[in-house]
């Protein structure tokens, strides 16, 4: 059963339960046919909108990139009533102009992971959807002018490079995605992107970069002591920006990625009732009011 518990959703790690205005009231544990989420919810209020907030790593940043468990997440906030999802991750810069410590809201993806489940679909209820904007653009607007409002310097638009990580680009890597015209690289983002349009949930992304991967022959290398420092201090500016976004976006406001982009291509008669029971809360909308078993 869905409860109504928010309309808006923020996946990132730590620095948010700091957030000056975030008042948590609660925790909870969600469970998914997908197994369980990578920590629990954390139910609260920021300035009185309401908000659910997942750490993507589990807190203490338990699960490397590809071992996120991104369905169950993305199924967690559409139980909680989530329509609309803000993502806070960190990201290494493939551009002069994007300097570390900027903030970058990217309107594309590219997919370089490899192995990855990144759909909700499975034979028996086959979905497919639209991708070419794969970032709801009224939250992208919205970061944007969250970010114009509190002064930090940020980018709108450019490409977000997804690769499976946890290990950073080699060189050659590094200079062939510059090569290509992407923005930044990072490892998470894409996979989660793709799963919100499946579920109907807007999504956009505030990216803090962190560091030039390992392109720049004037800044150092990438190392993980090196993003993190810099990641602990983009925190304030980032809970900033998010704070400011949370309370332009309406609490009530339905996800704008919805169904348009949505359609379920098995036939009725061949969509079992236990796999109808298992993503309703998801495709609701799409199956067929009396599917049932096949013979």
């Amino acid at each position: 059963m869905k409860s109504s518990v928010s309309r808006i959703g923020v996946i990132g790690g730590s620095g948010l339960y700091a957030m000056e205005g975030f008042e948590v009231h609660d925790e909870i544990a969600v469970e998914t046919p997908y197994g369980d989420p990578s920590d629990q919810f954390v139910l609260g209020e920021v300035d009185g909108t309401s908000v659910a907030f997942l750490a993507r790593h589990r807190r203490g940043h338990h699960f490397p990139p590809s071992d996120v468990p991104y369905r169950a997440n993305i199924y967690g906030f559409k139980t909680l009533g989530v329509a609309n999802l803000f993502s806070v991750s960190a990201v290494g810069s493939l551009r002069k102009e994007i300097e570390p410590m900027h903030m970058v809201i990217p309107d594309q993806f590219v997919d370089r992971t490899r192995g990855r489940v990144a759909t909700f679909a499975e034979p028996g209820a086959v979905v497919h959807v639209a991708m070419a904007d794969p970032v709801c653009s009224r939250l992208g607007a919205l970061l944007g002018d969250a970010g114009h409002a509190e002064a930090v310097t940020i980018h709108e638009g450019g490409t977000y490079l997804c690769i499976d990580g946890p290990q950073f680009s080699t060189r050659a890597e590094s200079q062939l995605y510059r090569s290509w015209g992407m923005s930044v690289i990072g490892m998470t983002n894409a996979t989660e992107a793709k799963l919100a349009r499946e579920a109907g949930i807007g999504y956009a992304t505030l990216a803090m970069a962190c560091d030039y991967d390992c392109w720049h022959d004037e800044h150092d290398d990438v190392t993980a002591e090196l993003a993190m420092n810099n990641l602990m201090n983009s925190v304030g500016n980032a809970q900033r920006v998010l704070r400011r976004a949370i309370a332009a976006c309406p609490a009530d406001a339905p996800s704008s990625c919805g169904d348009a982009s949505r359609a379920l291509i098995t036939a009725p008669d061949q969509t079992a009732a236990s796999k109808r029971q298992r993503l309703s809360i998801l495709f609701d909308s799409l199956l067929p009011e009396n599917s049932k078993e096949p013979e």
